[in-house]
């Protein structure tokens, strides 16, 4: 299928054969019948993609800051190979659309193969042939709405919530400002509302549309003071709404100058928000922010798993409010039609983005790709070149390529060496076809089971969300592939028995690795060569930073919390020193009323080892940043180490005192890649399996120690 895709890097467009994707459980796949163009949002999106490196830096001056404190804690090459891959991310563009379903999720309901949806949201509702669309983002499409007419369901729904924010009544006087999609169909709502509306912007055509449309007057913007006066009959209008895209201040001082004694200020467009307190303070108004198509919007349990609202508490969710867009387009209150200035072909929708760069000089406002009705939906491989394949050769395939991924695995695969990119499957076919192209794989997929089944691949890498690893090891593993897993292994412990069970079951034994990639770090390897077998007092340190609860990590159903997921780490690590298995595990948290981030994400640890060492892993995501993220602190008989967030090294032993220290922080990660070659080509793992299962063994013993308040056994 075809994609409209960008390059963040470059600013580049084009359009691309990406495999289609495979159908969630909480979704369908459409083939898409029209989409639209959104002149304002889009356009600011290209317009920052094809901005310098200076330009994208002025532009986001909150990510040039995270940048300086990362590399005070990593050192300035590693975090500027990560930025870089982070650049290089494609930009799927597009966010409403129609089309008609082609594959329904499991978990929907309510839509049948055949029917007309219409969808939104950013990564979903694409400017692409084939989409994926999870089902809290499409609405049934009404008979009497055209496919042109729904594509605007999205801009339809962000200026509906917009005018729920303002909660406007019959009869009262309100300014829109920004004649654009937003403005024209805010002026619409309005007008179906009962409202006299005053409408202003700089193009002329926006203001004889807007009139046309229903508006009861209209200005320039340099009149809009005396203009709003006289239409308010010197009172001051009930309020406000900014659908304008600029960075100026200006909107924001003219809402509050016109504004009546406790109006109220609704800012939908993207403009400047440095608030003069005269006007805002001596009428006492009050001002929001609508939040883009509502309720929903950025909650992954809404948008990605599909758990709706309960209708009697939250009425107006974004898919409540695509409905109601739709509705009323099927009365004829609001008229997309009228929006329409250019209908062009899918194939031809570089012509659109021409038009937004102003490389056309020609007038536009609502923009509408046609699809064909008979674009591929193919999952099959795509090419990307025609290299050969040697079956005596590490020939890996990826599944997942996330920013981690892409920043840190594949970088470091190819520092070392030896590993032919062969297959790269992905959720999104941008993210396939921008890996395999940058990267140089044979081909790219969609779909995880060609990888899994593939003849030429012998070494399968998963780096997909926690939820997904289990399975895949165990079906990578039926089929004789070599695996390596990012931590963890798994985040069901019913699982963790399974693979167990299956790996032992096994008569040859592929190459199992999960990505604890800690000790391998070289000073992680010194520690070890130092302390040798002797019983240790370890404790280890980590200022874990806090991870919203909003995140899929925090989900226990996707990424198992950070206990499994990120906490293995440390067991791991500790193990590895102490070289010996864990006994008993006692756990405790932090108990506080700050329910922003669960409990256990502060927590303590204290493990007992077979051999007599002892290990406390203090875990806090309650800190400041400043602070280096891990430190770790050894002692033995005559001995005592200091390991400062792989940076430094300080062995005391005897009389003497030796450090270590390096520019930038070495975690393991190229070393852990370097034991996963050799065990390949050699046949003994670099990590026992033993050892992989007891270190989530333990993870989950201290989840179970810290319900029930005891020490745990392993």
């Amino acid at each position: 299928m075809k994609q409209l895709i960008q390059s963040y890097k470059t600013g580049e467009l084009g359009l691309f054969d990406v495999p289609a994707p495979v159908c969630g459980d909480n979704g369908v796949v459409i083939r898409t019948r029209s989409s639209l163009v959104s002149a304002g949002t889009e356009k600011m999106i290209v317009d920052l993609a094809k901005k310098s490196l200076l330009g994208k830096a002025q532009a986001r001056p909150d990510l040039v800051k995270q940048v300086i404190t990362k590399m005070k804690q990593e050192g300035i090459k590693n975090t500027l190979e990560k930025v870089f891959t982070k650049l290089d991310t494609p930009i799927p563009l597009g966010y409403s659309c129609v089309g008609e379903v082609l594959e329904v999720g499991k978990n929907v309901t309510g839509i049948t193969v055949g029917d007309r949806v219409a969808c939104g949201g950013a990564g979903y509702a694409n400017h692409s042939e084939i989409n994926y669309v999870p089902k809290n983002l499409l609405v049934k499409v009404p008979e009497k709405v055209s496919d042109e007419e729904a594509a605007f369901v999205t801009v339809g729904a962000i200026a509906l919530q917009g005018i729920r924010q303002t909660a406007p009544m019959i009869g009262e006087r309100v300014a829109v400002i920004g004649m654009g999609l937003l403005g024209q169909i805010t002026v619409q709502l309005l007008k179906a509302n009962g409202c006299k509306v005053i409408g202003t912007d700089f193009d002329t055509k926006k203001l004889e549309l807007a009139k046309e449309l229903g508006a009861d007057a209209v200005c320039a913007p340099d009149d809009l003071i005396n203009a709003a006066k006289n239409f308010s009959d010197g009172r001051g209008v009930d309020a406000v709404i900014i659908t304008a895209s600029t960075s100026s201040n200006q909107p924001v001082a003219d809402a509050g100058e016109i504004c009546r004694m406790k109006g109220r200020v609704i800012i939908v467009g993207l403009v400047g928000m440095d608030i003069p307190r005269e006007y805002y303070y001596k009428k006492e108004l009050e001002l929001k922010l609508s939040m883009a198509y509502g309720p929903g919007r950025y909650d992954a349990q809404y948008e990605e798993q599909g758990i709706d609202y309960p209708f009697a508490h939250v009425r107006w969710t974004e898919q409540r409010n695509f409905e109601a867009f739709l509705g009323l387009v099927e009365e004829g209150k609001v008229t997309p039609q009228k929006l329409i200035t250019h209908k062009l072909g899918f194939e031809k929708a570089l012509d659109a983005y021409d038009l937004l760069e102003g490389k056309v000089k020609e007038y536009y406002l609502g923009i509408v790709l046609k699809y064909s009705e008979t674009s591929s939906d193919s999952r099959k491989p795509i090419a990307v070149n025609n290299q050969t394949v040697n079956s005596k050769e590490i020939n890996m395939g990826l599944i997942g390529a996330g920013n981690f991924t892409k920043g840190v695995i594949i970088p470091n695969l190819k520092k070392v060496g030896g590993f032919n990119f062969t297959g790269v499957c992905t959720a999104t076919g941008v993210s396939a076809h921008s890996t395999g192209k940058k990267h140089n794989f044979k081909f790219i997929t969609t779909d995880a089971n060609e990888l899994i089944q593939h003849k030429d691949i012998n070494t399968v890498l998963i780096t997909t969300r926690h939820n997904d690893h289990g399975e895949k090891v165990m079906r990578a593993l039926d089929k004789g592939k070599h695996v390596f897993v990012e931590k963890p292994l798994t985040i069901n412990e019913n699982e963790l028995e399974e693979i167990k069970v299956k790996y032992e079951s096994l008569t040859q034994k592929p190459i199992l690795q999960v990505g604890y990639n800690r000790r391998f770090s070289p000073l992680v390897k010194k520690m070890k060569t130092a302390c040798g077998n002797l019983p240790l007092g370890i404790i280890y340190r980590i200022n874990a930073g806090i991870i919203p609860l909003n995140s899929w990590i925090q989900d226990p159903a996707i990424g198992g919390g950070r206990i499994l997921g990120e906490l293995c780490h440390f067991v791991d690590t500790a193990m590895f020193l102490a070289g010996s298995k864990v006994s008993t595990v006692y756990a405790t948290c932090i108990k506080k009323e700050d329910k922003s981030v669960p409990d256990e994400d502060n927590v303590m640890v204290n493990l007992t080892f077979e051999n007599g060492s002892t290990a406390s892993i203090c875990y806090m995501c309650h800190g400041n940043g400043q602070m280096p993220k891990e430190y770790i602190e050894v002692f033995a008989p005559n001995i005592a180490m200091q390991m400062d967030n792989f940076r430094e090294l300080t062995i005391f032993l005897g009389t003497s005192k030796n450090k270590s220290k390096n520019s930038n922080q070495d975690k393991g990660f190229q070393g852990e890649f370097e034991a996963f070659a050799t065990a390949i080509k050699s046949g003994n793992p670099a990590i026992s399996f033993e050892d992989l299962y007891a270190v989530s063994k333990v993870t989950f013993k201290v989840l179970e120690s810290l319900r029930s308040g005891e020490v745990v056994k392993i």
